[in-house]
């Protein structure tokens, strides 16, 4: 028996599964919050119930100096090939040392998933098989982020936030969500988004 702390995931994965391939053969799926939402999370437990599917962190592409400005990079190193069917390969960036460094290779799975901000972006959407938006407020999430990096991160999060704020006011993401994912006390509530099929949910809850 599948208990209602499942059954909002796996509701999701099953319509994952289902759609139509929009990058070559590859289903893209972009996982798009707010910092601190808890995409990263979300993103990991959706590729474990798809078999473990690969999933790209923007993280790796974005830096220091080009928190938003990884289009480019997306497109031809990651999107072109999983177009023609091949594996994909890009520089990963040391947040630490604040240098690309190595490589990672993802291939051309079934679904892949893309979560960061910014996932669901004008320039993406047209490779993408669909775009799902984790729906928690900006201050809840950002409060989030400060307090699992710490003080240290205090004056990084002030120009992430500027940041983000910008980037959403002029590509947002939230109009152009299939489908929105809900945190709660027992795992996950999924509704369709603005491009969805109505307001009502279409899955129960899901750890």
């Amino acid at each position: 028996m599948i208990s209602r702390a499942r059954s909002g995931l796996a509701g999701l994965v099953r319509r994952l599964r289902a759609l139509p391939p929009s990058c070559g053969p590859v289903r893209l799926v972009a996982v798009d919050g707010h910092a601190g939402s808890g995409k990263s999370t979300l993103a990991g437990r959706l590729a474990a119930r798809l078999g473990g599917a690969p999933v790209l962190h923007l993280d790796d592409l974005a830096s220091h100096d080009a928190l938003f400005e990884w289009t480019d990079c997306f497109l031809e190193q990651v999107a072109a090939p999983l177009s023609r069917g091949e594996p994909a390969r890009y520089g990963v960036y040391d947040w630490e040392h604040r240098v690309f460094g190595g490589e990672r290779t993802l291939p051309p799975a079934p679904v892949v998933l893309v979560e960061g901000v910014g996932a669901g972006r004008r320039a993406l959407r047209p490779q993408l098989a669909c775009v799902v938006w984790l729906e928690v407020p900006r201050e809840e999430a950002w409060a989030r982020g400060r307090h699992r990096d710490g003080p240290e991160l205090a004056g990084f999060w002030d120009g992430w936030e500027r940041a983000e704020e910008r980037h959403f006011a002029a590509d947002p993401t939230l109009p152009h969500a299939d489908l929105l994912v809900r945190r709660c006390a027992r795992g996950y509530l999924v509704f369709p988004g603005p491009r969805g099929d109505g307001g009502k949910p279409v899955a129960d809850h899901g750890g």
